[in-house]
């Protein structure tokens, strides 16, 4: 079985579409705080919430220079998530090709 541990944690912390935006945001490249904040309609102490939620699950990372934060994106992070996508696919995948086998056995005469 493959290792899949922190998942749950990734997972709670991408199920947030704020969280999500930011992670798709950081995507593109590294970011202070508050340029990921001017999206959102909330006050930078409420975006901070999300920020360490994101950095405590390990998909992001932050580093403070002066006043200003910034984050960059752990993109081996999300190779945990893309591991259990992928062994769900194949799972998946597998069922759909017995079933398929299945229909095609069944319509021969």
């Amino acid at each position: 079985m493959a290792n899949h541990e922190g998942l749950d944690e990734v997972f709670v912390a991408l199920a947030d579409p704020t969280r999500r935006a930011v992670i798709g945001r950081l995507g593109q490249g590294p970011a202070s705080v508050s340029e990921l904040a001017e999206p959102f309609p909330m006050a930078l102490p409420s975006f901070m919430k999300h920020v360490r939620s994101l950095e405590s699950c390990g998909l992001i990372s932050t580093h403070k220079s002066g006043r200003v934060r910034t984050c960059a994106l752990n993109r081996e992070r999300l190779d945990v998530v893309e591991g259990w996508l992928a062994a769900q696919r194949r799972v998946w995948e597998q069922r759909t090709d017995r079933l398929e086998a299945l229909v095609t056995d069944q319509e021969r005469p």
